[in-house]
């Protein structure tokens, strides 16, 4: 009787089986409405960058070039926007329409040049606004459609790891270590790093746009205001000052849209210090701050270099570099253009050569939390394999479900260096909050549904966007098989998906022999009924 049981509990299914990821259901709209074209066929080496930052909406393409010493990415083409998305959002931290739309018509715009692009070589990524803003997730759905392909919003740190990605890579090699600054419209990163590597990465709520609306709204400048602005901006700056200049470096950097416009106008109206052509100054900041506080409105300002688009957002740039430059110490500063987008570009070509950070990531992660890696392996290519018979025809999906699974099955149990106790959600809450360079909050979130869904009740899940049950399906089952923890070697078990639901099929005879095995399946099952998911443990004679 209880073996008839067993091999029917099914229950009927009311949550559809599809993957709920927003990023991924994005990329699979993506492929759906993609046609072939010529261009995915004869320019493979072709890779783009969408940044979405609070001042600028900026897509740049590049060329993958192969040498001898590695592979070099050189820019063929550049779009650049400006929405000014920060400059829409509401002391209640609500983006409006129009700041929406112009985002939007943005978007489809770049939409059209990266038509005829494959998924895996276009990355976009959104900063600060849509990190803050409330109501993101309208903003970001409508957005991929627009763009058509899948938006991440990306942590600061993760921002700062990519910025400094582009700089490295845009500027001459330096022997010792360098400061990175980069000023955008919501937030500025600070990145001390060594040729490629970034060693210290912080991002503060301090940006043009943001500043240059508390401090001039209306575009007046005096003495009073800009000193005002100055002293916010050391006040936020001072929490990282002591331990940069401890760390120390030799080259400062000044990257992007900021930066670049203020180096321009300080060149072109010969503001610098004597014998200084290029890059930046205190003295030239200092001069540029007179000429504006003179012109008493940043729209009556006439300077040479001086371009439309940045006059909203110039006193409140100039006001944080001033900042920087005086509680860092820095006398000159070179400049780059390039920065997150690049950086984005080159972290595309990792995971393209397969060198992916979040691999690397994860590498570190099971190094500090002292994962078993036995376990974590046995967990991994047990779980790969059954959502290898479920049968994912797409290449790219499958490739990146398969890469997820091993993540989480290392991952899974680094909860128990805080706790043995609901360690599920403490390894869930590392993956959701913590740093980890590589991984998008998007990608961070589906990890951590996987994490905290691979034992435990499924109730919790069930109204997340994030989880993706065919693979916490073979995360689970995988666990539950592994629990003793050794080699002991496990039948032929095979697993397939029917309709919304599951079934597994293993041996009766082993199944006698391992009852424990044998009553976690009974419950494994139940659990999944209570979701409204069928699930069917099916015995064979074989």
């Amino acid at each position: 009787m209880l073996a008839s049981v067993r091999s029917d509990i099914v229950k009927a299914g009311t949550l559809k089986m599809t993957y709920l990821n927003s990023a991924a259901a994005a990329r699979m709209a993506a492929l759906a409405r993609m046609e072939p074209a010529p261009s995915m066929v004869t320019n493979p080496q072709l890779l783009a960058a969408v940044d979405l930052g609070s001042n600028s909406f900026r897509l740049i393409v590049g060329r993958i070039e192969e040498t001898g010493a590695g592979s070099q990415i050189y820019p063929v083409d550049a779009l650049r926007e400006p929405v000014r998305l920060a400059a829409g959002l509401s002391k209640d931290k609500m983006l409006d329409r129009a700041s929406q739309v112009r985002g939007w018509d943005a978007l489809k715009r770049f939409g059209e040049r990266l038509r005829d692009f494959h998924p895996d070589h276009v990355r976009a990524v959104a900063t600060n606004t849509l990190r803050v803003a409330k109501n993101s997730r309208e903003f970001l759905g409508e957005a991929e459609n627009a763009l058509g392909f899948p938006i991440e919003v990306i942590a600061g740190r993760e921002e700062a790891r990519l910025i400094y990605a582009g700089a490295a890579h845009s500027v001459p090699a330096s022997a010792g270590k360098r400061l990175v600054v980069d000023i955008g419209g919501g937030s500025t990163e600070f990145i001390i790093g060594a040729h490629y590597t970034p060693i210290r990465m912080e991002s503060l709520y301090i940006g043009c746009v943001s500043h240059s609306r508390q401090f001039f709204p209306a575009g007046n400048v005096d003495e009073y205001t800009m000193r005002q602005a100055e002293l916010a901006a050391t006040r936020e700056i001072q929490i990282i000052s002591a331990d940069y200049r401890q760390t120390g470096w030799e080259q400062a950097i000044g990257s992007s849209g900021t930066a670049r416009a203020l180096a321009e106008l300080v060149e072109a109206n010969g503001f610098n210090d004597p014998g200084v052509t290029h890059g930046i100054t205190r003295g030239g900041l200092e001069r540029l701050k007179r000429a504006l506080i003179k012109a008493e409105n940043v729209n009556r300002l006439k300077l040479v270099a001086l371009k439309p688009d940045r006059i909203p957002v110039l006193a409140g740039g100039l006001s944080i570099m001033i900042a920087v430059f005086d509680e860092l110490g820095i006398d000159y500063a070179d400049t780059t253009d390039a920065a997150l987008r690049l950086g984005v570009l080159y972290d595309l070509l990792g995971r393209s050569q397969h060198e992916d950070m979040r691999t690397v990531t994860v590498e570190g992660f099971m190094r500090r939390y002292g994962v078993d890696r036995a376990q974590a392996g046995r967990i991994g290519e047990l779980a790969m394999n059954f959502y290898d018979q479920l049968g994912e025809a797409d290449k790219e999906r499958r490739e990146e479900s398969r890469m997820f699974l091993g993540w989480a099955a290392s991952l899974h149990e680094i909860g128990l260096s805080i706790s043995h106790s609901a360690y599920h959600k403490h390894s869930a809450y590392i993956a959701s909050n913590a740093d980890m360079p590589g991984f998008s909050r998007t990608d961070q979130a589906r990890l951590a549904a996987l994490v905290l869904g691979h034992v435990g009740k499924l109730g919790k899940l069930s109204q997340t966007r994030d989880v993706e049950w065919p693979l916490l399906f073979c995360l689970r089952l995988a666990a539950l098989l592994c629990r003793r923890r050794a080699d002991v070697g496990l039948p032929q078990i095979t697993v397939a998906q029917e309709g919304s639901g599951y079934e597994v099929r293993l041996p009766s005879a082993w199944v006698q022999n391992n009852p424990l095995t044998d009553y976690n399946l009974v419950q494994e099952a139940a659990e999944w009924g209570k979701i409204g998911i069928p699930y069917r443990v099916v015995y064979t004679e074989d």
